[in-house]
C-alpha cells in the first residue's frame, strides 16, 4: 500500500480516535525492540510544545547533532511529524515502519495515534540520531508518546483544553502533564504560575524540578535578552526568530533542559545564538509577505487565542481587522471567541471538514449570542460572514480589506491548514 492507503486504512481503523492507555503501546513496542540509545527530550504542555520543540531542534542542529524530531498533529503531510536533520522523512522509510507495526500487532486492535506513534519510534530507533526530541500528543500520564523514557521532560504553558480527557481545571490538567516526569532527571516547567498538582508530583516522584522564575528566569530590553539558571547565566542573547511575546518563556524552558543536559549534550553559545535565529515553525503567528498583512496562527484555545491577541496588539495600528476563523466542536469556542473579539471588525467564520468541525453556521450562533462578542474596541457592531472553507474566507477578506488592513486566520490546525494549502506553502 502507498502511505495514503495505510493513513486511510488506519483513519478507519476498529478503536476510532481516542484511547488513552500505555498497555497496548508497551506490549508492542516491546515486541518491536523499540529502545533509544541517544538522550530522549519529552514536550508537554497545552500551548508552546510546538515552539519548544523547534528551538530544541534548532539549537541542537546547529550545535552539530543530528537530530529526531516527532510532532502532531501535521499541517499538509503526515510526513511532517518526523524530521531527521531538519528534513521531512521519506515515505519509504515511514512505509517499512507501518509494516513492521503491522506484523508485530497480530491481533491487537490500535488507535491512529498508536500505530503511528510506533511507526515513527521504529523509523527513530532504525536512523540513530544523536537526540530523539517527542511532542506529547494530548496530556501526558496516558499518552502514547509517554512510553519513552525521557533524559529530560519540559512542560510548557498549562491552560485548559481536551477537558473531557484531562479535567476541567489547571490542577487536574497539571497532574496529567507532570507524568511525563521521571525519578531523578531533569523536570522543566516554563509555565510562570505552575499549578501545585504539578509541583506535587515532581517532588514525590524525586524529579529534578526547574521552575521559572525559582530555577531559571530571563531578562531583556530592545536589541537582547539573558537566561539565568541555576547560578549560570546566558548573557547577550538575540530574540528568537518565532514572532510572540510569550516566546522568551518558551526558550528559557529550553536553555534550562539544555543546561540540565549539558554533559550530555554539550552546546555552545554560538549554537544557541544561531539556533535562535534560524528557527522557524509554520503557523505559530506567521506573517505572509505582502499586502494586506495575513497573521496564521493556529490557536485553537482560549489561552493560545489570548497570547495571539497580545501579539496583534504589539503590531502597531491597522485600521480594520478581518478575523478568518473555524474550530472544532469540541473547542471552547466562546472563551476563545472573546479572548480575541475587541481586535476585530470583520468576522469571516468558516466550516471545517471531518465530524469534530463546525459549520460556520453555528460559529455565527456563538457569536450572536453574546452582544459583546460582536463589538469592537470601539463599540462598534462587527460585521458577520460566513463560508464553506478558510480558503473562501480569506480570498474574501483580500477582496474587501485595504490594503493597510490586516486578515488574520486562526481557531485550528485545519484552519491554518488549509490556507497554506492554497498557497502551495508547508
Amino acid at each position: 500500500m502507498s502511505l495514503a492507503d495505510w493513513l486511510s486504512h488506519l483513519e478507519q481503523g476498529p478503536r476510532g480516535g481516542i484511547a488513552l492507555g500505555l498497555d497496548r503501546v508497551r506490549v508492542l513496542a516491546s515486541r518491536l525492540g523499540i529502545g533509544f540509545e541517544c538522550p530522549v527530550i519529552l514536550v508537554g504542555g497545552t500551548n508552546g510544545k510546538g515552539s519548544t520543540c523547534a528551538m530544541l531542534e534548532s539549537i541542537l542542529t546547529q550545535a552539530g547533532y543530528r537530530t529526531a524530531l516527532y510532532t502532531s498533529p501535521h499541517l499538509l503531510r503526515f510526513n511532517e511529524r518526523l524530521r531527521i536533520g531538519q528534513q521531512a522523512i521519506d515515505d519509504a522509510r515511514l512505509l517499512t515502519s507501518f509494516e513492521a507495526v503491522e506484523a508485530a500487532r497480530g491481533d491487537e486492535a490500535l488507535t491512529f495515534f498508536e500505530f503511528t506513534s510506533l511507526a515513527i519510534f521504529y523509523t527513530v530507533m532504525k536512523a540513530k540520531p544523536d537526540v530523539f526530541i517527542a511532542e506529547v500528543g494530548l496530556g501526558g500520564r496516558l499518552d502514547a508518546v509517554n512510553i519513552l523514557d525521557p533524559d529530560c521532560s519540559i512542560v510548557t504553558a498549562i491552560d485548559i483544553d481536551h477537558a473531557e480527557w484531562l479535567g476541567s481545571t489547571r490542577e487536574q490538567i497539571a497532574w496529567e502533564k507532570a507524568h511525563i516526569y521521571r525519578p531523578g532527571r531533569p523536570a522543566i516547567c516554563s509555565d510562570p504560575a505552575p499549578p501545585q498538582s504539578l509541583i506535587d508530583h515532581a517532588e514525590q516522584i524525586a524529579a529534578d524540578l526547574y521552575l521559572i522564575g525559582r530555577d531559571f528566569n530571563y531578562a531583556g530590553d530592545r536589541q537582547q535578552w539573558s537566561c539565568a539558571i541555576r547560578g549560570r547565566r546566558r548573557p547577550s542573547l538575540a530574540y528568537p526568530a518565532l514572532r510572540g511575546a510569550n516566546q522568551l518563556l518558551n526558550a528559557s524552558g529550553v536553555l534550562a533542559a539544555l543546561d540540565a543536559l549539558r554533559m550530555r549534550l554539550p552546546v555552545p553559545a554560538h549554537a544557541i545564538r544561531q539556533g535562535f535565529a534560524l528557527v522557524d515553525l509554520a503557523g505559530r503567528f506567521q506573517v505572509l509577505p505582502g499586502q494586506p498583512s495575513v497573521i496564521l496562527d493556529v490557536a485553537h484555545n482560549p489561552h493560545a487565542v489570548a497570547h495571539l491577541a497580545a501579539n496583534l496588539d504589539q503590531m502597531g495600528f491597522f485600521p480594520e481587522t478581518y478575523g478568518v476563523i473555524g474550530m472544532l466542536a469540541d473547542k471552547d469556542v466562546e472563551a476563545s471567541i472573546r479572548a480575541i473579539s475587541s481586535r476585530i471588525q470583520h468576522w469571516m467564520l468558516c466550516t471545517l471538514p471531518g465530524p469534530r468541525g463546525l459549520q460556520a453556521d453555528q460559529l455565527e450562533k456563538t457569536l450572536l449570542k453574546s452582544q459583546s462578542l460582536a463589538v469592537d474596541a470601539l463599540g462598534q457592531k462587527a460585521s458577520v460572514h460566513c463560508f464553506e472553507s478558510p480558503r473562501k474566507a480569506l480570498a474574501a477578506s483580500r477582496v474587501r480589506a485595504q490594503d493597510n488592513d490586516r486578515i488574520v486566520v486562526f481557531g485550528s490546525f485545519l484552519t491554518v491548514a488549509d490556507v497554506l494549502a492554497e498557497q502551495g506553502e508547508v
